[in-house]
């Protein structure tokens, strides 16, 4: 009843968010990304796709859901903010970004400072509070990761550290976030039906719970989430990314709970912070790198590494991981390329093993005579001379160069 009577007033809070000129700078930020993954889809297809906006529309959707669910959870938990602590986490997480791109992450920020603080007394902050706003915002990532974080998967090839050549996906997502945190400023909400057990809120300030009218509070952030999908398609990946980093925020939320009272607990959280995200990196790495993967060359055919929407092969019926036998009546293979096939047919009849019982399927489909792709990406065969080298470090000045290149 708590949640049902203020959702009002979240949801008024959080439309304030469309107001400030930091979201709509965010918004910026996360379009300018999407156009750096829709460059780097269209240059391996060949094609101009114009998936810019639509990408954009769907993160901001996403996280405009997301940013509801993560401030029902905040209200739900009794998390309050005064200010300081983002003051402190941001520009720690700026720095941190110099080092990595991925250390621009509360997960690391948030440690250092709740460790500073058990060690040396600074910054002044509240340990609980802090650790569990990170916490929170995983637990939306990783639901945004579930639903949406295999959407608009960018195809590639890998060099593995072991010098193997493989086909899979870069998984990137990012969402602007508006959410509504609680604090003794905003605009007031109901607490007559408030829950009898508020966990967080009673460490928040010196009054607790009965002592403070407590208010709505909007806040832009933003959420990221980059994997890589090798051994498993970008949708199974996604679902076991969300699986690791669900149980790495409840782990994390739990003992935010056990240091408002206990010095151990805070350091025990105050080190899963940061490492325990980086164990999810870890083994979401790992469980790429050491399984078999899925896009590499067959003995007989060619496998499909990714396959564009409504070109001749998809509307055929052709999908990611198939392997295709012939088109047009002619074998195919690693060694003759496919668009050969389209020197004067428009027509396109397609003999394919698909899905992961390689099932014998044939389509057909007409080709229009102002398209002269057939629409997909072959498996590497070992010879290409453009993909990621996975065993290779990115610095953070590399990357800023790419961004000015566009």
């Amino acid at each position: 009843m708590f949640l049902i009577n203020n959702l009002w007033q979240i949801m008024a809070s959080l439309a304030n968010v469309f107001t400030e000129w930091v979201f709509w700078l965010v918004v910026g930020l996360v379009a300018l990304q999407y156009r750096h993954m829709a460059a780097a889809r269209d240059s391996l297809f060949g094609v101009v796709t114009k998936r810019v906006w639509p990408d954009i529309l769907t993160a901001m959707a996403y996280g405009i859901i997301g940013g509801l669910v993560g401030s029902m959870l905040i209200v739900t938990v009794g998390l309050s903010l005064n200010g300081s602590s983002l003051l402190y986490l941001w520009p720690i997480a700026v720095l941190l970004m110099l080092i990595n791109p991925r250390f621009l992450c509360f997960a690391y920020a948030g440690g250092i400072l709740t460790l500073a603080n058990l060690i040396f007394g600074f910054p002044s902050l509240n340990i609980a509070q802090v650790l569990a706003l990170v916490a929170v915002l995983h637990m939306v990532e990783s639901v945004l990761i579930l639903v949406s974080g295999h959407l608009g998967a960018v195809p590639a090839y890998f060099r593995t550290p072991d010098g193997r050549l493989v086909g899979g996906f870069n998984l990137q997502k990012i969402w602007p976030i508006p959410i509504a945190v609680l604090s003794i400023a905003g605009n007031p909400i109901s607490f007559d039906s408030m829950p009898g057990w508020w966990p967080l809120l009673k460490t928040s300030f010196s009054g607790g719970p009965g002592y403070l009218a407590y208010g709505l509070i909007p806040v832009v952030a933003c959420l990221g989430y980059g994997d890589l999908a090798i051994s498993h398609n970008p949708n199974q990946k996604s679902r076991l990314s969300a699986l690791y980093l669900g149980i790495y925020s409840v782990i994390l939320l739990f003992l935010s709970f056990l240091s408002q009272d206990m010095r151990t607990a805070a350091f025990i959280a105050a080190l899963f912070s940061p490492l325990g995200h980086e164990l999810v990196i870890f083994l979401g790495k790992e469980l790429e790198l050491k399984g078999k993967p899925l896009y590499v060359p067959t003995d007989q055919g060619l496998r499909v590494l990714d396959v564009l929407v409504d070109t001749p092969v998809w509307r055929a019926g052709v999908r990611s991981g198939d392997v295709i036998l012939t088109i047009n009546g002619r074998e195919v293979s690693s060694e003759t390329p496919p668009g050969m096939f389209l020197t004067e047919e428009r027509y396109c009849e397609v003999e394919f093993l698909h899905g992961q019982d390689q099932i014998f399927k044939r389509g057909t489909a007409t080709v229009p005579e102002n398209q002269e792709i057939l629409g997909f990406i072959p498996a590497p065969d070992g010879f290409e001379k453009a993909y990621l080298d996975l065993g290779a470090k990115r610095t953070f000045g590399q990357l800023l160069k790419k961004l000015v290149r566009g």
